[in-house]
């Protein structure tokens, strides 16, 4: 993990959040990366994520993106800042069937109330899976 500019209470809070993130666990999600409004997080594809064509569930994909945007704004957020999903808008582009996918998410705004944040996803070899688009608010 890349986290040479993030303070230590940043890098701190980073990894509670993962740690108590449940289901990310269940994913199998992983932290390859973080830097200030950027995050890298990653699952080996399993036969028990795909859905009964082979195919890695679009849910899946959606979670692994979904916790990927989070984390970039968690790098963000000051300690008494929390944020949640207002809306997570997927493009599917091609189908993702085995090895490791890897969702990168960039903040590419914050505002007072409103984060809003972009994400890909690759699989091993760096060919794009899908693109997204969310937002996110301060709670």
């Amino acid at each position: 993990m890349n986290s040479a500019k993030l303070t230590a209470s940043q890098v701190e809070r980073i990894h509670k959040a993962l740690d108590t993130a449940h289901f990310a666990k269940l994913l199998g999600i992983e932290l390859e990366d973080v830097a200030p409004g950027r995050a890298t997080l990653a699952f080996n594809i399993r036969d028990d994520l795909k859905q009964n064509n082979g195919v890695v569930h679009g849910g899946a994909i959606a979670s692994l993106v979904d916790t990927a945007t989070a984390f970039a704004i968690i790098s963000l957020l000051p300690p008494d800042e929390k944020a949640t999903t207002v809306d997570l808008t997927i493009s599917y582009l091609r189908p993702l069937r085995k090895g490791r996918a890897h969702s990168t998410a960039r903040v590419l705004r914050a505002g007072r109330r409103l984060i809003v944040v972009s994400a890909e996803l690759v699989d091993d070899s760096g060919i794009l899976i899908a693109t997204a688009l969310a937002t996110y608010i301060k709670i």
